[in-house]
């Protein structure tokens, strides 16, 4: 008897004349539901296995059909088996479809989960040249806020919610040593302000202090690097390094909230996100599907930062999928005692509403000052109390999830 059978996947070779040989050319069985090891069991070619049940062959196995079961539904529907219709492919979208192009060069730099991390080290720090410098507040707002972007060298990327090191030049008069590197949270998103993939925004508070009895600054007390930057010009280069950080990255799960607590230069990683969300024409911006709610406390009106841009975004966004509430110090009461807005306040004016979106799944951000976050968890144990939530185990749960983030200065 003389039987020639095709072994159907990369694991299976060419059966020939069974019945003269005892094994076939470079056969290699993987599991014993193979093809060529039902029909060697069998008895070179003779089936001693049940018909009907796929025992001898498995259409999904050895018919190369990947798991559609195509064939089995031909077989056991017989003559009833109708074959679906071809999906129709078009030449052109339909009249009145409209077809934009997305930015998508940067998109593989988060694509499997990794984020670029340390192109450059402080050890060997790379150079930024600066493109331009402006100052974000009002005279009448305290201190002096500056965006600052700069031109990266090629090959230096990063996502949303990264940080960037800057070593400021000069010596340390008390150590003799260069200057340690500061670390600034990324203001832009990966594809930078000009959209070019090459730029990087910092958004910088001039650090200054002022002799209370006096009422002089005092040079030597000043921030070296803030003041550093806060004084660079188009043209100048500023070493630089990272970036890193992976704390405060956008959820993976774009049907996902996001809330974005901040207060002053701390809106630096949350304008890349609105950026990204609702501004830029990203793949990552059209599949966002859950909310984004930002919530930013100023001392006074002229030193909200970005303000025309987030108004831009609220205009940009679908209905209910964003929400600004500003917590303006010096100008706004708030509703529980009277006193000073601050964010703290807007949380528990808000608390059920927080809640709910973090029992959905919500991602919560914080970034600013470090003094912002005990009066915030002080905040957040009292709104938890009232709706009968033990704080301390559901904070446990949040970090777990990776649903808290927390960047503070």
């Amino acid at each position: 008897m003389n039987l020639c059978a095709a072994a159907a996947t990369t694991q299976h070779v060419s059966w020939a004349f069974l019945s003269d040989l005892a094994v076939p050319f470079h056969a290699t069985p993987s599991t014993p539901t193979s093809l060529s090891y039902s029909v060697k069991s069998a008895g070179a070619g003779v089936s001693v296995v049940p018909p009907g049940d796929f025992s001898l062959f498995d259409p999904n196995i050895d018919g190369k059909l990947q798991g559609t079961n195509n064939l089995q539904d031909r077989v056991t529907k017989g003559a009833s088996y109708e074959l679906a219709p071809p999906p129709i492919t078009l030449d052109a979208p339909p009249p009145g479809i409209d077809i934009q192009e997305a930015q998508h060069f940067l998109e593989h730099l988060d694509a499997n989960g990794d984020v670029p991390i340390n192109f450059a080290k402080p050890q060997a720090p790379a150079t930024a040249t600066v493109l331009g410098r402006t100052k974000l507040i009002t005279d009448d707002a305290p201190g002096d806020i500056e965006h600052v972007v700069m031109k990266l060298p090629p090959g230096f990327h990063y996502v949303e919610g990264q940080s960037l090191s800057v070593l400021p030049p000069g010596i340390d008069v008390k150590t003799g040593r260069n200057h340690k590197p500061r670390l600034y949270s990324i203001a832009s998103t990966r594809y930078g302000d000009l959209l070019d993939g090459s730029t990087i925004s910092l958004c910088v508070r001039r650090a200054e202090y002022i002799d209370p009895e006096t009422g002089v600054k005092d040079p030597a007390k000043q921030g070296v690097c803030s003041n550093f930057l806060c004084d660079v010009r188009p043209g100048d280069v500023v070493s630089v390094a990272g970036p890193v950080g992976k704390t405060m990255l956008l959820p993976q799960d774009p049907t996902k909230d996001i809330v974005m607590i901040a207060t002053g230069t701390g809106i630096a990683p949350f304008r890349g996100f609105l950026h990204r969300l609702f501004m830029e024409n990203t793949l990552a911006r059209h599949m966002f599907g859950g909310r984004a709610w930002l919530v930013l406390g100023v001392p006074v009106s002229g030193g909200l930062l970005y303000k025309e841009e987030f108004d831009c975004m609220l205009r940009n966004a679908r209905p209910n999928q964003l929400k600004i509430d500003y917590a303006i110090s010096r100008e706004m009461t708030n509703s529980i005692d009277g006193g000073k807005l601050y964010v703290q306040h807007v949380i528990a004016q808000n608390g059920k509403e927080l809640f709910d979106r973090l029992d959905a799944g919500a991602h919560v951000y914080f970034c600013g000052l470090k003094g912002m976050m005990p009066p915030i968890l002080d905040t957040l144990e009292s709104v938890a109390e009232q709706q009968s939530v033990e704080w301390s185990t559901r904070l446990s749960e949040l970090k777990k999830n990776n649903q808290w983030h927390v960047e503070v200065y």
